[in-house]
């Protein structure tokens, strides 16, 4: 538990810094604001496209896991993801080197493949990038939409269908970038979480936070609301994790329990102002 909430807390910590160069540079003019599909963020259509688009990429992801039991085509997929939002990162705080260290960063994990810091560090950075780009992509009705259909989408995937079981069982075996690895001290146990349950909720803080630096909310104020949602968002993640570890073996989708907390903290944020 106190491992999660530190890599949570480091994971959104810097997300928000990446956010608040991206919001800076927005409001000074030199970055333009658009949606994901349409160039209106506040658009719908932006968070149904992004919706579909997972459906599809999960659904091609689970087939190349039934047909390719071989690492290297999930590694180049792995190794593409970690470059592109390693320079976003990088580039933001460090632009002059930025290229050369997400090149490094690849290189290293390609390198040391079992090394779970390194591969907790890819994660770290994807999730950052990911989560500060869609969020400062989509206006807040959009990012509800979105959430929304993907705690449904997660209950179903879970539950249901269980195709999602399914899938974090593959990206564990193949010791993925695509999750945080948290083993146990003695290492008889290693928790995996999805990335998933970081960007979501870092998405939504972000654009939370870009609505409201818009709308005249300056530096550092409008990092509250944000600051709320993720708190919400944590605390969701913690009680989901407290409750699988009371009931090993027993899968239960995170997204939802975290979707409610936010909301309720958004709508605080709102209440006292913001």
């Amino acid at each position: 538990m106190l491992k999660l909430s530190v890599l949570f807390i480091i994971t959104q910590f810097l997300g928000i810094a990446v956010a608040v160069n991206f919001i800076g540079a927005i409001q000074e003019g030199t970055l333009e604001q658009t949606g994901i599909v349409t160039e209106n963020p506040e658009d719908v259509e932006n968070a149904i496209f992004l919706f579909v688009y997972i459906l599809i990429f999960t659904a091609i992801f689970l087939v190349m896991l039934h047909f390719f039991k071989g690492v290297v085509l999930f590694k180049l997929l792995e190794s593409f993801v970690v470059f592109g939002t390693a320079w976003v990162v990088f580039g933001v705080f460090l632009p002059d080197i930025g290229f050369m260290l997400a090149v490094l960063l690849v290189a290293i994990r390609i390198a040391l493949p079992k090394n779970i810091l390194l591969r907790n560090l890819s994660s770290v950075i994807a999730v950052a990038a990911v989560g500060a780009l869609i969020g400062i992509s989509l206006g807040v009705l959009p990012v509800l939409l979105f959430i929304v259909l993907l705690s449904i989408y997660d209950f179903i995937a879970v539950f249901k269908t269980k195709h999602m079981v399914k899938l974090a069982k593959g990206i564990t075996k193949k010791n993925l970038a695509f999750t945080f690895a948290l083993p146990s001290k003695e290492l008889e146990h290693q928790f995996e979480l999805g990335t998933g349950d970081m960007v979501i909720p870092l998405t939504f803080a972000v654009s939370v936070m870009s609505t409201s630096a818009l709308q005249g909310i300056v530096f550092p104020q409008y990092i509250v609301p944000g600051a709320l949602i993720l708190l919400g968002s944590l605390i969701g993640l913690l009680w989901t994790i407290n409750y699988s570890s009371k009931h090993v073996g027993k899968a239960l989708p995170a997204l939802p329990p975290q979707t409610v907390l936010m909301l309720l903290m958004w709508g605080l944020a709102k209440a006292i102002g913001f």
